[in-house]
């Protein structure tokens, strides 16, 4: 199943951090926060202005994106773990 995002949503996935400190110490999945950042993976087509000319998205399928910590809805597609929001709940691409 192919799954596309409607009108400004994205659909992306967690980029996982390290469970281990620099020191070492293993951090359990318990006391580990969800990361905020994710690769986008599917974006919609872009918003429609009040004339109906529809205004594209400023991000990319494969950009890594920073956002906040509450956004999005978390969903399971195909057994994985995806996160859909709006492009506005994004505060950022990070750049290599």
């Amino acid at each position: 199943m192919k799954f596309r995002p409607l009108h400004d949503r994205v659909v992306l996935r967690r980029i996982e951090d390290d469970k281990k400190t620099s020191g070492g110490i293993i951090i359990p999945d318990s006391a580990a926060e969800k990361p905020q950042q994710g690769e986008i993976i599917a974006i919609g087509s872009g918003t429609r202005d009040d004339d109906g000319k529809v205004t594209p998205l400023d991000v990319q399928t494969g950009d890594k994106v920073l956002f906040g910590k509450w956004s999005g809805t978390e969903v399971k597609i195909e057994g994985e773990d995806l996160l859909i929001m709006k492009e506005s709940d994004i505060m950022g691409v990070l750049e290599a």
